[in-house]
């Protein structure tokens, strides 16, 4: 199981590194107004967000896995996979905002994506967190 844990970690990380990473180029490509510039961002958006794809869908299957053997016991679980769940969402909208980038209709800022940029932040510091001081409440 622990090689199943270190794999779900890995992929978790690989996983934020993209979430990261992608909303600053939505800054960049908000505060653009070069055509050329645009076009290198859109695809620099698409390969990312399809980049990072498995490695959410795999971090979830081995959290999946990890049900499975240790048991889906304990408050501090229940919250973990809640905010999860809004990551998942979040990685969703990211996508939202990726196809309106490419079809030219974003009506957002840089500053709106400047903020939209550190909400992983504080998902990935709750999900430490409950992980790492997993209370048995």
């Amino acid at each position: 199981m622990l090689w199943i844990k270190s794999l779900h970690i890995i992929f978790m990380v690989s996983w934020f590194a993209g979430l990261f990473y992608l909303p600053r180029l939505f800054v960049h490509h908000a505060l653009t107004t070069d055509s050329a510039t645009s076009e290198r961002l859109k695809i620099m958006e698409r390969k990312l967000f399809y980049f990072v794809t498995p490695w959410a869908i795999l971090t979830i299957a081995l959290g999946l896995w990890l049900w499975w053997g240790y048991g889906f016991t304990g408050t501090w679980l229940h919250i973990k996979t809640a905010l999860v769940g809004v990551l998942v969402m979040f990685h969703l909208v990211c996508g939202k905002f990726m196809i309106d980038f490419r079809e030219d209709r974003n009506t957002r800022s840089d500053v709106f994506f400047r903020w939209f940029n550190e909400f992983p932040l504080l998902l990935l510091v709750a999900i430490v967190f409950l992980v790492v001081l997993k209370q048995p409440y």
